[in-house]
This record gives C-alpha cells, sequence and structure tokens, in this order.
C-alpha cells in the first residue's frame, strides 16, 4: 500500500511542515507514506504525470488558498486514471466548508479536517488493516453518494509530535517552517487562528532540542509559524534567550509578534542580538479604531508605536509591518492615514496586503454586513466594499507595486526616504509614482535594474514637488545603486564621470596598507589590483549619508554586506573641507 501526500508550496524555497508533521507523527519509519511538493509554478501536466507514475492507492492534498484551484484541477484528472485512488484532502481551505466542498468535487472521497496528525494516523491503521475507516474522527467523507461528518479530532499534546527535520542537507537552499505553539488567543475576524479556542506550547527541552538542530546544522533561516509569537511572555523569552546564547552567526529566525505586548524587558534583551539575527512581522492592518474594533483586533496603534520605535533604536532586527485594505469602515481616505501613520515608523518592509475573506473566519461570515465583495474562487479577494471601490482597490494595487518595486526590495530606499521627506505626504508620492507608472506603461512590462533606476529617476526630476532639489536626490539615488552593486550599466541620466585626479585617488587608497588596515581590514590579504574588482570609491557632490553639500568620497565594500538589508559595507573616506 502506498500513500502519496503532496504539497503545491508557493515558491520552490518553501517547504511543507504540514505533511512532515503528518507523516512524523503517523508514519515516521516511511513504511507506507512518501511525500512530493511541487509549487504552483508548475504545470499541471508535469505534476499529474510525476504523481500518476507512483501509482499511489491514496493521494493526501494539503489544500490552502494559494493552490485550491490547481489541486482541483490536479485532482480532476488524476481521478479520471487512477480512479480507484482514494483522493483526502486536508487543510484550511478544506476544514471548513468539508461537506461543500465534497458535493462540489466528486473527485474528492475524504477531507480530513482540522489538525490532521491523529487523524491521519487512524486513517493509516484502518487503510493498512484494510478496516473501514468511516467512523475515525475529523473526517468528512463520501460512501454510496452520500456525505457524512464525523466528529472533531481532540487536540493533541504538541511533545507528541516527533520533531519534523531529520536532514538538514534537504532544506540546503530551503526557508524550515517551526511551530512551538498551535491557537491564539485572539479574535480577529480576517483570520482562522481564532477559530481554535486556547493555545497551546511545546515543551521547554523539546523547543531547545528543536532549535539546537537547526542551529548546529546552521541552517540559513527558520521561519516560525507561530500566529503570536510572544503571546506568552515567559515561552518567548525562553526562545529568544536561547537562540541568543547560542548563536551560530549565520541562523536567522523569522516571527509573528504582537508588538504592543512587548514588554521592556524584552526589548532590552533583544538589542544585545547580532545584528540579523531576528527578523519580525508585525500585523498593524490598520490605524482606524472603527476598523480595528469591528475586525475585534486587540491592539493599540500608540502601544505598536512605542515598541516599533523602540525596537528600531537598536538596529539589529528587520521590522515587517503589514496593513490590509479592504477591511470594514476603512475607505481610501482612511487607508491613506494608515499608510502614513505605519510608514513613518520606518519599518524595514510595509506589506500593502489585500483583504481575503478565509473560509471560516468570521468576516467572511459578515461580509453582507460590511457590503464586502469578494472573488468567488481563492484567494476569495476583496474586490470592493461599502467604503472601498473596484476604482480605489486598484489604485491601491498600483501602490503596492511601487512599494515592492522601490522601498520593500531596498533598491531605492535611501532615495525614496529623501524624496518622501521633502514630500511629507508618503502615501500621495507612491500614488503619484504609480499614476505615473501606469501612464507610462510600466506596469505592463518587465524592467532590468538599469531600467527601473533610470525610469524612477525620470519620474523623481518631473516631479514638482522635488523640482529644486533633484541634483541632490540624483547623487542619493547613485548611492543607493551602488550600496547595491558593482554597477556598472548605470543610466546616462545618472551617472557620474570620475575625473583623472579621482581615478588617480582610489588607485592611491588601495596602494596604501594603513587605508586598506583602517577601511577594510578583513581585505587586507588581497593586492590592490584585486580590491579594485572587490571594491569601489564613487565620489559625490553631496554627503549621501549626512545630506551635508560638500564633495564626499565613500569607500563600498561588496565583501562586508550588512545583515538586514544585504548592502555594501559604506564608508565615507574623504569629504571636503568647508
Amino acid at each position: 500500500m502506498k500513500v502519496l501526500l503532496t504539497a503545491l508550496n508557493a515558491k520552490y524555497i518553501h517547504s511543507s511542515l504540514a505533511l512532515r508533521s503528518l507523516k512524523a507523527y503517523a508514519d515516521p519509519e516511511g513504511k507506507y507514506t512518501c511525500i512530493k511538493e511541487y509549487t504552483i509554478n508548475n504545470r499541471v501536466e508535469f505534476i499529474v504525470s510525476d504523481i500518476y507514475k507512483e501509482k499511489p492507492d491514496y493521494i493526501g492534498f494539503s489544500c490552502y488558498i494559494w493552490n485550491i484551484e490547481m489541486i482541483k484541477n490536479i485532482a480532476r484528472r488524476l481521478k479520471k486514471v487512477l480512479p480507484e485512488t482514494v483522493m483526502v484532502f486536508g487543510g484550511p481551505e478544506v476544514s471548513y466548508d468539508s461537506a461543500d466542498f465534497l458535493r462540489e468535487n466528486e473527485f474528492a472521497d475524504i477531507i480530513m479536517r482540522g489538525e490532521g496528525e491523529r487523524t491521519y494516523k487512524n486513517l493509516l491503521e484502518a487503510w493498512t488493516c484494510g478496516c473501514e475507516y468511516y467512523n475515525v474522527d475529523g473526517i468528512s467523507y463520501r460512501k454510496d453518494g452520500v456525505i457524512s461528518e464525523n466528529p472533531n479530532v481532540e487536540p493533541l499534546c504538541l511533545d507528541d509530535i516527533p520533531f519534523v527535520y531529520d536532514n538538514a542537507e534537504e532544506f540546503k537552499n530551503k526557508i524550515i517552517y517551526y511551530e512551538t505553539q498551535r491557537g491564539c488567543p485572539y479574535n480577529c475576524q480576517y483570520c482562522l487562528s481564532s477559530v481554535e479556542k486556547g493555545v497551546r506550547f511545546l515543551s521547554e527541552e523539546r523547543v531547545k532540542s528543536d532549535l539546537k538542530f537547526f542551529i548546529d546544522n546552521k541552517v540559513k533561516q527558520v521561519k516560525f509559524v507561530d500566529r503570536t509569537f510572544n503571546c506568552n511572555h515567559e515561552h518567548a523569552m525562553m526562545i529568544w534567550k536561547y537562540i541568543m546564547d547560542n548563536d551560530n552567526g549565520i541562523t536567522n529566525f523569522h516571527m509573528e509578534i504582537t508588538a504592543d505586548i512587548l514588554r521592556k524587558e524584552a526589548i532590552e534583551m533583544l538589542r544585545k542580538a547580532r545584528t540579523g539575527l531576528f527578523q519580525f512581522e508585525i500585523g498593524v492592518q490598520s490605524t482606524n479604531e472603527m476598523t480595528i474594533d469591528a475586525i475585534k483586533r486587540n491592539t493599540k496603534f500608540g502601544g505598536i508605536t512605542d515598541v516599533v520605535k523602540n525596537i528600531a533604536v537598536g538596529g539589529n532586527i528587520h521590522q515587517h509591518l503589514d496593513l490590509i485594505a479592504g477591511l470594514p469602515y476603512e475607505d481610501y481616505k482612511s487607508f491613506e492615514k494608515s499608510f502614513d501613520d505605519v510608514y513613518r515608523l520606518e519599518p524595514e518592509q510595509l506589506q500593502l496586503g489585500f483583504l481575503k475573506l478565509l473560509r471560516g473566519s468570521g468576516l467572511r461570515k459578515d461580509a453582507e454586513k460590511y457590503g464586502i465583495v469578494y472573488t468567488d474562487e481563492a484567494p476569495y479577494e476583496v474586490l470592493y466594499t461599502k467604503e472601498m471601490t473596484f476604482d480605489d482597490m486598484l489604485r491601491l494595487k498600483g501602490v503596492e507595486e511601487m512599494v515592492e518595486t522601490f522601498y520593500n526590495s531596498s533598491k531605492a530606499l535611501n532615495t525614496i526616504k529623501y524624496a518622501v521627506d521633502i514630500v511629507r505626504k508618503p502615501f500621495k508620492f507612491f500614488e503619484d509614482l504609480s499614476i505615473w507608472w501606469a501612464d507610462n506603461g510600466f506596469d505592463e512590462i518587465s524592467h532590468s535594474k538599469t531600467e527601473l533606476y533610470g525610469r524612477l529617476f525620470e519620474f523623481l526630476r518631473n516631479y514638482l514637488p522635488l523640482k529644486e532639489h533633484i541634483d541632490d536626490i540624483k547623487e542619493i539615488l547613485r548611492y543607493d545603486i551602488f550600496l547595491g552593486d558593482n554597477f556598472k550599466n548605470i543610466p546616462e541620466s545618472i551617472a557620474g564621470n570620475m575625473s583623472d585626479d579621482e581615478k588617480k585617488f582610489e588607485r592611491d587608497f588601495y596602494n596604501d596598507e594603513n587605508n586598506v588596515n583602517k577601511y577594510i581590514p578583513k581585505l587586507s590579504s588581497y593586492t590592490p589590483k584585486q580590491l579594485l574588482r572587490m571594491c569601489r570609491i564613487e565620489f559625490f557632490n553631496i554627503n549621501p549619508i549626512t545630506k551635508r553639500k560638500r564633495k564626499t568620497a565613500v569607500l563600498f565594500n561588496y565583501y562586508g554586506r550588512d545583515a538586514i538589508f544585504n548592502k555594501a559595507e559604506a564608508e565615507i573616506v574623504w569629504e571636503e573641507e568647508e
């Protein structure tokens, strides 16, 4: 007997924690269970062919909003060519309307609802002994054309689930997902985590053992899937302290935290962490109090502001702040204010997302009440609301693209910040940029880095509020370009031409051991000729770091990257005297 558990991940670097957890709990030796992972970028024909060659007796699909439509297409085809194979579906996308899913999709045989480890183990035991599986808790199923739903399964003690990662090499170029808790103490109406009441935690002993594996194997990134990582202060502090005490200098850890409950002692401890060791994702969603009340989000923006600013003082933690467009009571003007409020906190990333009406969520049930209209198919994204028209949503899509392209990518971060400081209206700046971008047809084509920088500068030099500052902006944009790469193909409109004296300055700089030992000591074993390739000295008409109007030489070290943005180390090596 063969059971094939399959996942369609959003990206190649992702991996399925859910399938590994099922296998580890129910079939740790892999006697009956094998796992196959694909991405949503694979062709349906390839996936169908690949699964068909396995000739499994049972196929389990892990279903989420980003893959459900593709999974249905794949399963429909497989049922035709493997009619005796039992098709099993699990995951949040099928757990809350399981009877409807079975009714609408005749190729589906069984739905595993909610937490799947115990359910899968009981199903596996029934299948291997040739027994009927119809009395297994946690499933909905079709028998003789009749759809039945069994009682929900009792939640597990998390320590009973074995550690799912035993081969670090398998995940060498992938993100590792890890959970230390299930459930959420909050009741946010757009989220499914609030459906499960109460929070369960892995034991301290188990967590430390798991983390030791990641640290010892020097995995690149561990992403915690805990919905509110710091909902239990002691649990969070224990993990942060263990990671800091055992830091290998390589692995980084991503957590989703609730900022306004983060205590002062946690912030003080976290300031001592290696730069880049932690990444925090913080959900703001909106700064409109009516909206926050409607979605039952128990947060205060004032508290979030204080914590985000206090974390930023340390300069060692990447902060990613989220907003959601399409929430109740938030019109376009209100969203503009929410955006400006969050932008002014200067997060390393500002994620502008769009409301998804997830199956089982409170907002989906109340969609009519709030006038929320969304797509019939997954991901059930909002089209318009009482307060926000479809035209508004399209404008926000344009703003999102510009934020992603120039701010979140950090390609032109200093330039954008400088320009917005002049304009003083962050949302308006990105909105105007997005309108200009679309008017020129740039939203319909791909762009090389050279083209991106050139087109951004074209907008900036023609943007009326920036006209008198354009010479300084040009210098800061050049600085941004060289922070990213030792760029050769700089747009002509931005490029600066080094004089013979400036070229001589750079050559002489690398030939002087005192300079090398002072500014780039880790590269002191390299020859001046090698240093010319590994580093770059560029002259600017202003100091691009302090913004003082003095001619300045900046050394860019491309073999020394910062841990937050992965930018070259930049240091002033000469500045014109007043």
